[in-house]
C-alpha cells in the first residue's frame, strides 16, 4: 500500500507506521500511538 498515511487523529505517525509494519490493525496501532503521545504530554 504505497503512500499510506494515518488519519489526522493519530498523534504519533512514526509510531503508528512502525506498529502497522509489524502487522497490527489500524485501530490498535492508532490507540497505542495516541496513548504514548498522551503519556509524553503529561
Amino acid at each position: 500500500m504505497p503512500g499510506k498515511k494515518p488519519g489526522p487523529t493519530v498523534k504519533k505517525p512514526k509510531t503508528y507506521e512502525a506498529l502497522r509494519d509489524k502487522g497490527m490493525s489500524k485501530q490498535r496501532a492508532a490507540r497505542i500511538s495516541n496513548a504514548q503521545a498522551k503519556k509524553e504530554k503529561d
